[in-house]
């Protein structure tokens, strides 16, 4: 059974992983079991719908909510875990950054995409070091 010091205390960094983690699981949820209902409301201006796609990134989504959960209740795998699902976002943000400066999407997606692909990726990214950062053994 873990210790006191290796469970995470409900403070400001528990609350937000556990946003984050809850934001990407429901997202990947919708994505899995109802994914024409998502497509239509996030992506109908994107590209045809292809369902095996949206499927494979709902997986994604909902691989990332969940280590972002279990790094709001483990402190000691936040490190790892956050990196993970940051990894994650910001590659997503750099695929919508690339197809919206290519004119692929129309330049409205700089602002469509601002708060649910944008700022959780860089969010989350300087979580990511923060908890790498203090993940490190310390010289003595």
């Amino acid at each position: 059974m873990a210790d006191s010091a290796t469970r995470a205390r409900v403070d400001a960094w528990f609350v937000l992983l556990l946003l984050f983690g809850l934001a990407s699981l429901a997202n990947g949820a919708w994505m899995l079991v109802d994914s024409r209902g998502w497509f239509e409301q996030a992506a109908a201006d994107v590209v045809p719908f292809n369902l095996h796609f949206v499927r494979d990134v709902g997986a994604a989504y909902f691989t990332a909510g969940a280590a972002l959960l279990w790094a709001g209740f483990r402190a000691e795998w936040r490190g790892p875990l956050v990196a993970t699902a940051a990894l994650f976002h910001a590659l997503h943000a750099f695929g919508h950054v690339r197809e919206t400066s290519s004119g692929e999407l129309a330049s409205l997606h700089w602002w469509l995409d601002l708060p649910s692909v944008y700022l959780p990726a860089l969010i989350l990214a300087a979580m990511a070091v923060l908890f790498v950062r203090r993940s490190r053994p310390r010289a003595t």
